[in-house]
């Protein structure tokens, strides 16, 4: 562990605004590239479904497996980057993200999305906590913020590709997409990786301190961050939230399907589309809005009462989802809520998360916490065995809504007063 004050190189050594935010826009682009390989997963199983033949819960293995590796391994990639710089790893993330779902194109076994999600994953992950570590380091003055605008990137990234990727599944198969979307997307994070770079020892400002932000002095390193009880409750946290949101984001279309609504024309805001194709674009907008939103509102209130008002959200949404949602409409106005509540996750973890330990090792210590997503995903497969086994959706719903409200209350009577205490005593 050091005690190095961070922000302490002399004044002219600063940079300027324009090029942190131009660091920003750069891993903007590359977190915009991999949103599918995760967001778009959800249009393919039903085809892959209707070739193969195999039950659901064993091809959502491929997402579980996606979601697990994409955050396991952040840990490993983040020292990386704290030791060597983020541009090698985004390099070889987006080899990783093309490789993988090449080879979902061509598979015919359960085994072969398994792998080629697993690659995908890796190379998605790799992409991930560099991007979200850079952004932390560039802006300990904005961190809620600059967090949430780079994790926005992931939320709403694939909106514009809703539509033409179901479009070219119905015209080209899911194999073809899968392949030339895969590629595309691959090559162009590797071409953006050359342009990332860490911030260096006084380019950026110091730490802030405020009634509504504490941030630690200190500096701590991973093996230190695991030792302290508070990282766990916070881990916990994010396994209760972000189960929720993901059960829903691979089960979108099933669960439309088996409510028999997901083909039905949606009329809102002057324009009609399908319930899933209008429901899946809004979820992804408002998923990529909520992180710089509530990240903004976290720097101004602070991070635990945001957490509280946002988890709180979350939890009443998935209800009203499940009493109101296999009506067409209300479907795409509730799933729109649960998504705008549950994305924020992605800006306040990561940004609380380097308040109390430090930005010298924000990479690796971030990705530590977002190895909390992995854990969340395994809950997947078991939502749609409970759901095979009852023949409906309402256990599911129930318990995700109760995982939510219990992390909101759990952010404002455990984490707030914890942390302050920890980075008092740092």
């Amino acid at each position: 562990m050091t005690d190095v004050v961070h922000g302490a190189a002399p004044e002219a050594s600063r940079v300027g605004d324009a090029y942190r935010w131009t660091q920003l826009a750069v891993g903007v682009g590359a977190m915009v590239m991999i949103a599918n390989y995760q967001y778009g997963w959800t249009f393919f199983v039903p085809d892959i479904q209707k070739k193969f033949g195999w039950d659901r819960a064993s091809i959502q293995w491929a997402f579980t497996l996606f979601v697990i590796f994409e955050t396991w391994l952040v840990p490993f990639e983040g020292w990386f980057v704290d030791k060597y710089g983020p541009r090698l790893v985004v390099l070889a993330g987006g080899i990783f993200c093309g490789a993988g779902w090449g080879i979902t194109s061509y598979a015919t076994t359960l085994n072969g999305y398994y792998l080629g999600m697993i690659i995908a994953g890796i190379g998605a992950g790799a992409v991930y906590g560099t991007c979200v570590g850079n952004a932390l380091k560039w802006f300990p003055d904005k961190r809620g913020l600059a967090a949430g605008i780079t994790a926005a990137g992931f939320g709403a990234g694939s909106a514009l590709t809703v539509a033409p990727i179901q479009a070219m599944i119905k015209d080209s198969g899911f194999q073809a997409t899968f392949l030339y979307f895969g590629l595309g997307q691959g090559i162009v994070i590797i071409l953006l990786a050359f342009l990332l770079f860490a911030p260096k020892a006084g380019q950026v400002p110091g730490v802030i301190q405020n009634a509504a932000i504490f941030q630690s002095r200190r500096n701590y390193g991973p093996a230190d961050v695991i030792r302290q009880p508070v990282f766990w409750l916070m881990y916990l946290m994010f396994v209760l939230v972000g189960a929720g949101g993901l059960m829903i984001t691979a089960n979108l279309k099933p669960i439309a399907t088996d409510w028999k609504i997901d083909s039905i024309p949606v009329t809102l805001l002057a324009m009609t589309m399908t319930t899933v194709t209008f429901a899946a674009t809004i979820d992804r907008v408002l998923n990529g809005l909520t992180r710089p939103f509530f990240g903004w509102v976290s720097d101004m209130i602070g991070r635990e009462n945001t957490m509280f008002i946002a988890f709180g959200l979350e939890g009443v949404g998935i209800y009203m989802l499940y009493l109101w949602g296999h009506d067409p409409v209300w479907f795409v106005l509730l799933s729109g809520v649960v998504f705008f509540a549950w994305g924020e996750i992605y800006s306040l973890f990561p940004s609380t998360c380097t308040d109390t330990f430090g930005p010298q090792f924000a990479t690796t210590n971030a990705g530590l916490l977002y190895t909390a997503k992995g854990t969340a995903a395994l809950l997947v497969p078991l939502a749609n065995y409970v759901q095979q086994s009852s023949g409906q959706w309402a256990s599911v719903f129930l318990i995700a809504a109760g995982a939510n409200i219990l992390a909101s209350a759990l952010a404002l009577v455990a984490l707030k007063p914890w942390r302050k205490s920890v980075i008092r005593n740092a």
